[in-house]
């Protein structure tokens, strides 16, 4: 099973379930301050819990970050 991550690749021997799940193998310490879009339309983050993922699937994760 693939998906798309970042533009890059990945390969899972089970796909995580949901968004939710992906998002806290990703970036276990980091759930603020982030937006998701998967498959180009930017899910909400009240709704990661709920939006599962299939085989293929795109996923944006964009952080927020400090400087000016």
């Amino acid at each position: 099973m693939e998906l798309t991550i970042n533009y890059t690749q990945k390969t899972f021997d089970v796909l995580p379930a949901t968004l939710e799940v992906l998002l806290a193998m990703e970036l276990p310490q980091k759930q603020k301050g982030i937006a998701v879009a998967l498959n180009n339309c930017i899910i909400p983050q009240h709704s990661w819990p709920e939006t599962l993922l299939n085989d293929k699937d795109s996923i944006l994760i964009i952080t927020a970050t400090q400087g000016g």
